[in-house]
C-alpha cells in the first residue's frame, strides 16, 4: 500500500498500472485517467490502520488505511494479492473492500 500511495504522490502512472490489473480498459485510457487522478489531489499523508495476512508466506492480504489529502481523508480497506498466486509474485492491488470517504 505504501508503494502505491507514493506512486500517486509522485505521479508514477506506469507503476500504478503495473500493480493494479484492470481488464477491459485500454491502456491509453487507463494512463489518462490515472494522470488526471494523480494531479487532482494533493496527498499529504498515509496511515496504515490495520493489516490482515499479507506477510512473507501469504498470497493475499488486506490493508486498512487512511490517506490524507488537501480536501480531506480517504479511508479504505483493500484487498491485495500476489501476482500469479505465487509467494515470489509482486503484490497487486485488487479492489477496495470498504471505501469510506471522510
Amino acid at each position: 500500500m505504501r508503494s502505491r500511495y507514493s506512486a500517486f504522490v509522485k505521479e508514477e502512472v506506469v507503476f500504478l498500472m503495473a500493480t493494479h490489473p484492470e481488464e477491459g480498459i485500454p491502456a491509453g485510457e487507463r494512463r489518462r485517467i490515472l494522470r488526471i487522478a494523480c494531479r487532482q489531489v494533493r496527498w499529504t499523508g498515509l496511515r496504515i490502520l490495520a493489516t490482515e495476512r499479507g506477510g512473507l508466506n501469504d498470497c493475499e492480504g488486506i490493508v486498512q488505511f487512511e490517506a490524507c489529502h488537501s480536501d480531506g481523508n480517504l479511508r479504505e480497506t483493500s484487498l491485495f494479492q500476489r501476482r500469479g498466486n505465487h509467494l515470489e509474485g509482486d503484490w497487486l492491488y485488487i479492489k477496495p473492500l470498504i471505501l469510506e470517504p471522510t
